[in-house]
C-alpha cells in the first residue's frame, strides 16, 4: 500500500514538473478515451457549422462576383443540412446534440471579417473572401476526416457514412472556390492592381 501511495505521489509530482516544463496539464473535464474525444470534437464542429450559417450571408452580401455569391449561398444551404446531419450523428451515438465553442472557427470567421474590412469592394475583396472561405473549408476537411476516422475506430458505421458525406461536400466546396478564384476573380483582382499603377 505504501509503495502504491509513493508511486501516485511521484507520478503527481512528475506531472507537475512536466507542466512547469511546457507540457500542457489536462483540465479536470478532459477526455480520457477516444469516444469522449469524438463526442467533444462533434460538439466543437457543431458550434462551428452553426456559426458559419451566420457568417456566410455576410460574406455573400460583401461579394460582388455573381458566381461567388451563388457559391456562398449554395454552400449556406449545404451547411444548414450539415448541421442537421451532425444532429443525426449525435442521435446515432446516443448523445444529445450540444455545441461547444470552437476557437478555430471563431478565429477563421474573425479573420474573414478582417479581410473584408481591409479590402475595397470588388474583385480584391472577392479574392479575400475566397481565401478566407478556403481556410474555413480546409479546417472543416481536416475535422470531418478526423471524425470519420474516430467513428470508424469506434465501430460507429452509420455515423461514418454521414461524416464522410459531409467531408465530400466540404472537398467539393473547396474545389468550387478554387475554380472561382482561378477562372476570373484572382485575374480581375490583379487587373485592378495593374489599373492603379
Amino acid at each position: 500500500m505504501k509503495t502504491a501511495a509513493k508511486k501516485t505521489t511521484a507520478a503527481k509530482s512528475e506531472s507537475k514538473s512536466k507542466s512547469a516544463n511546457g507540457t500542457v496539464k489536462a483540465k479536470s473535464s478532459a477526455a480520457e478515451g477516444l469516444r469522449e474525444l469524438f463526442v467533444d470534437s462533434l460538439k466543437d464542429i457543431y458550434w462551428a457549422e452553426k456559426a458559419l450559417t451566420k457568417a456566410l450571408p455576410k460574406m455573400a452580401k460583401n461579394a460582388t462576383s455573381e458566381n461567388l455569391i451563388t457559391a456562398i449561398n449554395d454552400h449556406l444551404t449545404v451547411t444548414e443540412e450539415q448541421v442537421k446531419r451532425l444532429e443525426q450523428v449525435f442521435s446515432l451515438i446516443g448523445e444529445k446534440a450540444s455545441a461547444k465553442k470552437c476557437d478555430a472557427m471563431e478565429g477563421l470567421i474573425k479573420e474573414g471579417e478582417g479581410i473584408m474590412e481591409e479590402t475595397e469592394v470588388g474583385a480584391v475583396r472577392d479574392a479575400g473572401i475566397i481565401a478566407a472561405s478556403q481556410k474555413i473549408e480546409h479546417y472543416e476537411i481536416a475535422t470531418y476526416g478526423t471524425l470519420a476516422a474516430f467513428a470508424t475506430t469506434l465501430g460507429e458505421d452509420d455515423a461514418v457514412l454521414l461524416l464522410e458525406k459531409t467531408l465530400a461536400e466540404e472537398k467539393e466546396a473547396d474545389t468550387l472556390l478554387t475554380e472561382a478564384a482561378y477562372n476570373t476573380i484572382n485575374f480581375n483582382a490583379n487587373d485592378e492592381d495593374q489599373d492603379q499603377e
